[in-house]
């Protein structure tokens, strides 16, 4: 179960990430002239912190709420973000 939460946790993860301003970011970075080892330890290690707050927030909403709820909430959300980033209004 461990094995197949982190698969599917990583693919869905990497391809959300691929071409993001966070990718796009970091190229910048690295196009700078800056040390590339700093650049990817950087963009790694805030990456790894920004999950850190996703999962621990995750698991103590998940105990006031049920998992429907987070779903369809998460669902509207991105449809509204969506419709906003379409409209320029974000």
């Amino acid at each position: 179960m461990f094995w197949q939460t982190l698969i599917s946790t990583f693919g869905l993860v990497f391809l959300a990430e691929l071409g993001d301003k966070t990718q796009l970011a970091t190229i910048l970075l690295a196009t700078q002239g800056r040390p590339v080892w700093g650049v990817f330890w950087g963009a790694a290690l805030a990456l790894i912190l920004s999950a850190l707050i996703g999962v621990l927030l995750g698991s103590a909403i998940a105990r006031y709420l049920p998992p429907q709820y987070l779903q369809k909430g998460a669902g509207i959300a991105f449809i509204v973000l969506g419709f906003l980033l379409l409209s320029g209004k974000f």
